[in-house]
């Protein structure tokens, strides 16, 4: 792809780099913010520069989030005994949005892969089995995707705390084998997660 500005190519390689953006979609988006406003563009790359430098990862649950803690584990509204373990905050986002789950959350931020070179020591799994280990926590419930990775996840979860007490669950099957969680509709997820099953029975399914 031939440029007339260096500056042009610079901008364009650059949000080419974000997921699923190709050199001709990126080269339509760098396009459309030359056509608009000095200012609006401003706007987009102040709040980009300031989520970047600003924003936290809730020091108890993985969220992301402007404070220390995020608002969900700050709430005296929720259940601190049942934790919804999740691959990252586009689940917490779409659990939230069926208004059917009252718990905390875990964000594990991934799933094992061996083949993508990611193991336990890369997730946040040692501090959810501390959160076991102390005691306050009835309940998990495994809400990754139907996958060989996030069952794999699953099960080596179950491994590490299947000696404390606490009821492990999983999403009912509403959830199609292989989906990504964020893309099911709101109503198959909610009913996913009011309807869940003990993780050991899913294990023999």
């Amino acid at each position: 792809m031939d440029f007339s500005s260096k500056l042009l190519e610079n901008a364009v390689n650059e949000v080419s780099r974000l997921p699923g953006i190709g050199k001709r979609t990126a080269l339509r988006l760098v396009l459309h913010l030359l056509r608009q406003p000095k200012e609006h563009t401003g706007y987009l790359a102040t709040a980009l520069t300031t989520l970047r430098n600003d924003v936290k990862i809730c020091e108890k649950c993985h969220n992301i989030s402007d404070t220390v803690l995020c608002d969900i584990c700050q709430s005296p509204k929720r259940n601190t005994e049942i934790i919804c373990v999740v691959e990252d905050i586009r689940d917490v986002m779409a659990i939230e949005n069926t208004a059917q789950f009252k718990g905390l959350y875990h964000v594990l931020g991934g799933k094992i892969s061996p083949i993508e070179g990611i193991g336990p020591q890369n997730l946040h799994i040692d501090s959810l089995v501390k959160k076991v280990q102390s005691g306050e926590v009835k309940e998990l419930i495994f809400a990754l995707s139907s996958t060989i990775e996030g069952d794999t996840t699953n099960f080596y979860i179950y491994k590490q705390i299947e000696k404390y007490n606490v009821t492990t669950s999983t999403i009912a099957r509403g959830i199609s084998v292989g989906d990504e969680l964020e893309y099911a509709d709101e109503i198959t997820l909610g009913r996913s997660i009011v309807n869940r099953i003990p993780f050991s029975q899913s294990l023999k399914a």
